[in-house]
């Protein structure tokens, strides 16, 4: 028998809002027949509108779906009333073999997976011609980024007052066409910066936009953060190839954003035996969740391939060994002197870094005149603005109670984002 999802877990696959509250309408017993489970699979049939109930299955492993309903959202709320009725309860779903329905599909998406892996090595990339690619996207962002230092010193003389709302929306879309993607993205936040962090960003855009140029110069650490801060893309089955580090990861924490494109899901894990931090990121299109999707609070045995850089961090996930397991030991953490420190380290190698993934330990959540902070005492960060709803902040107040607790964020610059919390004792809360 599968061991059972936390309910945040299952609703962390959840592409929006909507979705969730729909799909805690379906998570009762009332609206489902012919369920089944087997194999790592859950299947059903929800009564919906129409005369024919919708079919639905959930691959647990991966995980996948599939919903004979119209939904174009991923997965549907189906998929996740379904995985709802079963974490609320194992024996809601009875193990029994799978109906032809669900066997077909699974046989489908076996084959899919088996081209897929054949296309993949049977297909080698031609070496020469991705030199020649490489070597071309790396001269247009040279001249993407000399543009750019052009600008900001042009803006820089004359003044940051007047600088209207979108002035650099279009300065965002040279750096698109520069092949520069995440250099875009940077300058495109640039317009709504408040005026007295302006300043600040463009130096270090000015300084990010330099090093680009003379890359070939800088240690292959740093040369390698540069290119990762301008979106040079990493190959995934290089890096896999790579040296890669196994280890029991513990999943710190997990946060969706999104805009009208995309939605990112960021998975903080540390090592149990190296004491390493790692962050996962996968993505989702238009009403669709990511398909990565880790429970806070477990453990994971698997090899990740780290990105190259000064201060390596963002991860590739290699092969797994078993599921995650649960965990119910707290994690160790930090002072908030030792976490401010840590992130001047991060700096030091990285001048980029806006922050550093944290766990603090005995910190409590106030609310004082200037928002709130978290304290342990001796010293206190204030909670970056925007970086956690209202709502989830006075649950964080009321599961500590006054008393201290471990908090896992990201710590930066401008305060501390909590993702994750701990009380004495206490399961991982996840603070979305």
């Amino acid at each position: 028998m599968e061991e059972r999802w936390s309910t945040e877990h299952v609703l962390s696959l959840a592409p929006d809002q909507p979705s969730r509250k729909a799909a805690g309408k379906l998570s009762a017993p009332t609206p489902w027949s012919a369920t089944g489970q087997g194999e790592g699979t859950l299947w059903g049939l929800c009564k919906g509108s129409g005369s024919t109930p919708y079919r639905t299955v959930v691959e647990l492993t991966t995980p996948a779906y599939k919903c004979s309903c119209p939904s174009r959202k991923f997965p549907c709320k189906h998929a996740l009333g379904l995985l709802l009725l079963w974490s609320g309860d194992l024996l809601a779903i009875t193990a029994t073999e799978p109906p032809d329905w669900v066997a077909e599909w699974l046989s489908s998406r076996q084959q899919t997976v088996e081209r897929r892996a054949a296309a993949t090595t049977t297909a080698p990339a031609d070496p020469v011609a991705a030199a020649r690619r490489a070597a071309r996207r790396t001269t247009r962002i040279a001249a993407g980024a000399a543009e750019l230092r052009l600008r900001l010193a042009d803006r820089v003389r004359h003044g940051l007052a007047d600088e209207p709302p979108g002035d650099w929306d279009e300065v965002a879309a040279r750096m698109v066409d520069a092949q520069a993607p995440r250099l875009a993205a940077q300058v495109r936040e640039l317009s709504y910066l408040p005026s007295q962090e302006r300043l600040a960003e463009y130096a270090l855009l000015h300084l990010l936009a330099g090093a680009v140029g003379r890359a070939d110069q800088l240690p292959e650490e740093l040369a390698a953060t540069v290119r990762n801060r301008v979106g040079v893309p990493a190959d995934t089955a290089e890096l896999l190839a790579g040296p890669t580090v196994r280890d029991r990861w513990l999943v710190l924490g997990s946060r969706d954003t999104a805009d009208d494109r995309l939605t990112t899901r960021r998975i903080w894990l540390r090592g149990a035996k190296t004491g390493r931090p790692a962050v996962l990121l996968a993505f989702g299109g238009p009403g669709r969740a990511p398909e990565l999707a880790l429970p806070v609070g477990r453990l994971l045995e698997a090899e990740l391939a780290f990105h190259p850089g000064a201060r390596p961090l963002r991860a590739v996930l290699g092969t797994r060994y078993g599921e995650p397991e649960p965990d119910a030991a707290v994690p160790d953490g930090v002072t908030v002197g030792e976490a401010v420190a840590e992130y001047g380290r991060a700096v030091a190698e990285d001048p980029w870094a806006e922050s550093w993934p944290t766990v603090l330990t005995g910190v409590v959540p106030v609310l004082g005149s200037d928002g709130w902070r978290l304290t342990d005492g001796q010293h206190s960060l204030p909670v970056r603005t925007g970086s956690c709803p209202e709502p989830a902040l006075w649950r964080l107040a009321a599961v500590s109670a006054g008393h201290p607790l471990t908090v896992f964020g990201e710590s930066g610059h401008r305060g501390f984002a909590p993702i994750t919390a701990w009380p004495t004792n206490g399961p991982a809360t996840p603070l979305t």
